[in-house]
């Protein structure tokens, strides 16, 4: 089963991705803090993580390129309520770019594409 961790300081995005990505068969974690997400990652192991940009300990994009330096091979969705920052240029390092909404169609798309690879 595909474990998919959730970054996001929203208590209610991360219980809404917490239902309905676990009712697609996905495992899913998740935090509401950026600090520490490099050790959950190496110990939870995720198969892709589905990051926020605007949190309250920290910014999505600078944690993007630490998870980036540390896991190269771990996919990243970004996962934001703000179109602006689809033009920064750290938003390159991530696999895919979705709009947060409460419809996660987009967002259950991307993370198929991604585990099919």
């Amino acid at each position: 089963m595909p474990k998919v961790l959730v970054v996001d300081d929203e208590k209610s995005i991360r219980a809404l991705c917490a239902e309905e990505l676990g009712e697609e068969g996905y495992e899913v974690i998740t935090t509401g803090q950026g600090k520490g997400v490099l050790g959950l990652i190496a110990s939870a192991r995720p198969s892709v993580v589905v990051l926020d940009i605007r949190m309250e300990d920290c910014n999505g994009l600078d944690l993007l390129q630490e998870i980036r330096q540390a896991h190269p091979d771990l996919p990243i969705v970004l996962n934001t309520a703000y179109d602006s920052y689809r033009e920064d240029v750290k938003s390159v390092a991530a696999d895919f770019y979705v709009i947060k909404s409460f419809d996660l169609a987009e967002l259950k798309a991307r993370l198929a594409e991604i585990l099919k690879q």
